[in-house]
């Protein structure tokens, strides 16, 4: 009996002295979850604009497809995250998103179609060659 207790004991010792560590995701494992998900989200590159004065956002996609976008908390932290790649008020970044497709309700907005912003996954550097970028001039 002794050496059946003593057996227990010493296999709940050693399997108490596994090793715990956990790291930390990076951000190219939450970007490939983010991509595997399903939950209803689609992930969708594409140009992304915000006007501030007209406190309205749009996102074009690569087909030419273009959205409204919710005005909400996740928007503007996308906002934050383009404005270093911003020469003016209008120049619309490359972004990489998990969105939530909703029919647009606001009768001010023309496009069917709006994105309800979930998560940024990428936000990148815009084209300086980019031929087509409309700048006005007197």
């Amino acid at each position: 009996m002794k050496k059946i207790v003593f057996i227990l004991l010493a296999m709940v010792s050693f399997m108490s002295c596994k090793d715990n560590t956990k790291t930390e995701p990076t951000l190219e494992e939450n970007r490939a979850k983010s991509y595997d998900q399903n939950d209803g989200y689609i992930t969708i590159k594409g140009e992304f604009v915000f006007d501030a004065d007209q406190n309205a956002a749009v996102f074009e996609s690569p087909n030419g497809t273009i959205y409204s976008v919710v005005v909400d908390d996740n928007m503007h932290q996308l906002n934050k995250e383009v404005q270093p790649f911003k020469e003016h008020k209008y120049t619309s970044v490359p972004v990489t998103v998990r969105v939530k497709k909703i029919k647009n309700t606001n009768p001010n907005i023309k496009w069917e179609q709006a994105l309800e912003i979930k998560e940024v996954l990428k936000v990148e550097k815009p084209n300086p060659n980019k031929e087509d970028v409309i700048k006005l001039s007197n």
